[in-house]
């Protein structure tokens, strides 16, 4: 009887023993909702008349991480965020309907929800467009076979027998601020595994989760590409937004080239016949 109690009380301190030394151990998750953001209560769902969104070229686009849901902190830190953002950044810029582009901290979404709190940031940064990335990352941790050795405090040190996941979403969701209206959305994914002691579960965890977010959103880069140069057609195909020019924008990409060289082919004959 007693030796059974043994085996079960062994059973159970080997399934917990990474538990006993890393807060990490149980699993956590960090997110961020845009939905909850934008809709915090019944009145800011009430549906409002659609609208065909008017966009004066170039446009001034904000780009912000969606604060955390967690009353503690942010799933990844202010720096590491603006790290992150200048990655999105690089998807805006080569585009000949962009004028400026500002990195928003999430700070300044803090402490409001709904689209009074982004129409007063993007009057703050004096933006048209506002880019806001949401986040969802869950981490856990599973005591594999070697957690047999955890019996030493040597081996907690060095046998690697906790089996940690990470699992990373990450949206970003483009809207008009004027119209309310969202123009397109990219998506975001990654999982990574990684082994390691009991000791050192929480440096894995924080090593892979900003791993996790930045392999995340270069996969939402690369769709965030596509979604871009696909609204700038389907704004002329489907006329889902209209278009005006801002004074002293006349418009670049295919019209600029267009203009440029028919100015060039006037200038040559020109000078041919002068000849």
């Amino acid at each position: 009887m007693a030796r059974c109690l043994f085996i079960l009380f062994g059973l159970f301190f080997l399934s917990s023993c990474s538990s006993f030394v890393s807060e990490s151990a149980r699993g956590k998750t960090v997110s961020s909702s845009l939905m909850d953001f934008l809709y915090p209560d019944e009145k800011s769902r009430e549906a409002h008349k659609p609208e065909i969104p008017t966009l004066r070229l170039p446009v001034n686009v904000g780009i912000a991480f969606i604060p955390s849901e967690s009353l503690s902190r942010d799933g990844i830190s202010q720096r590491e965020q603006i790290d992150l953002l200048d990655k999105v950044k690089q998807s805006f810029i080569k585009y000949d309907y962009i004028d400026r582009i500002e990195l928003i901290p999430s700070t300044y979404l803090k402490g409001g929800n709904g689209f009074e709190t982004l129409a007063q940031v993007a009057r703050l940064h004096d933006v048209d467009v506002m880019a806001l990335i949401s986040y969802d990352q869950v981490t856990q941790t599973h005591d594999n076979n070697a957690a047999l050795l955890y019996w030493t405090i040597v081996g907690m040190y060095v046998i690697p027998g906790s089996e940690n996941t990470v699992q990373t979403f990450v949206d970003t969701a483009v809207f008009d601020v004027k119209s309310r209206k969202m123009l397109f959305r990219a998506p975001g994914i990654n999982k990574l595994e990684e082994r390691s002691t009991v000791i050192g579960i929480d440096e894995t965890i924080a090593e892979k989760s900003y791993e996790g977010f930045n392999l995340a959103v270069k996969d939402m880069v690369i769709n965030l590409d596509d979604e871009l140069a696909r609204f700038k057609v389907r704004v002329k195909e489907e006329k889902i937004a209209k278009v005006e020019h801002k004074q002293g924008y006349s418009g670049g990409g295919l019209g600029g080239l267009i203009l440029l060289l028919l100015s060039l082919a006037v200038f040559f004959r020109q000078s041919h016949y002068r000849t």
